[in-house]
């Protein structure tokens, strides 16, 4: 019988810890309500900015990212192959999607995604992270700006990082992040979606 590869056990890793949802654990820890109960019941940043301000928000962007970033940072300080590279990225993000310590309700990824980004190549990260900023910035929409960077995030890793298993990972990421922002999209085209609002009080 053949032994597994240990660096197998990074994949399944990788959800667990997607699977630690930073926005339940910032409002439990803060006394704040329940962000799968409140606003628009997303486990995300966003919401929590709407339950419990910008210091909740900022917190839960930061443990959101860094649920993507280290396992990814841990696959490549133990030499795997860009196939456990890949897919332990993807595991950390579909941890964030549906995990298995909050009844598979999960977030839409956005942060994580970034995190698994630089994770996975700190330029490619930068780039997308630009598009987002650039695309906020003249349209002012956080789920276009987000729809955009990772629409083109397997490309910038094609350029920047060229190995398959990687680009696949992210063109699945994409698809997946694309489909936790259909209502997002719904709203985008039929003009209901909230604007970024930079230095000033939230638009109702």
């Amino acid at each position: 019988m053949v032994p597994m590869n240990p660096d197998y056990l990074l994949i399944p890793g990788g959800y667990l810890f997607g699977s630690v949802s930073a926005a339940i654990i910032v409002c439990k820890l803060m006394a704040l309500p329940d962000p799968r109960t409140q606003g628009s019941r997303n486990p995300g940043a966003t919401n929590v900015a709407r339950i419990g301000g910008k210091k909740a928000a900022a917190l839960t962007l930061v443990g959101d990212m860094l649920k993507g970033l280290i396992p990814v940072l841990l696959a490549h300080a133990l030499d795997a192959g860009a196939v456990i590279l890949a897919g332990t990225a993807l595991a950390a993000f579909l941890g964030h999607l549906y995990p298995v310590f909050f009844g598979f309700q999960g977030g839409k990824g956005v942060a994580t995604a970034l995190g698994v980004s630089f994770g996975l190549h700190w330029p490619a990260g930068l780039a997308i992270t630009g598009i987002w900023l650039l695309v906020a910035l003249v349209f002012r929409y956080s789920s276009l700006s987000a729809l955009t960077a990772f629409a083109l995030a397997p490309a910038v890793f094609y350029w920047l990082m060229p190995e398959p298993p990687v680009v696949i990972a992210m063109l699945v990421l994409a698809v997946m992040l694309f489909w936790r922002h259909r209502s997002n999209i719904a709203d985008l085209l039929s003009g209901r979606e909230g604007k970024i609002t930079f230095g000033k009080n939230k638009e109702p």
